[in-house]
């Protein structure tokens, strides 16, 4: 179990180290579309880490994919909303 917390730690750090590259970006340009990699990115990262620290059951563990399909549907909605942006 040892090496599973490493690695869910390793992986949390990966998502919040993007979600912290992203967030500069959107500082700098003020464009949504890096505020919502951001946010996409903590979210992923906050799956991780309740995964890897909340002890939770493997049967009860489906609100978590919901919050992981949150932050793919923001991906999915700010993609959508730049390529919008771009036709006008």
């Amino acid at each position: 179990m040892t090496l599973f917390h490493f690695l869910s730690g390793a992986v949390t750090f990966g998502f919040a180290a993007s979600g912290l590259f992203f967030l500069r970006f959107w500082r700098r340009t003020g464009d949504s579309l890096f505020g919502a990699f951001a946010l996409a990115f903590w979210l992923l990262g906050l799956v991780q880490a309740l995964l890897a620290l909340a002890q939770i059951p493997a049967e009860e563990r489906s609100f978590l994919y919901i919050i992981r399909l949150l932050a793919f549907v923001l991906i999915l909605a700010a993609i959508w909303f730049k390529n919008r942006e771009a036709r006008r």
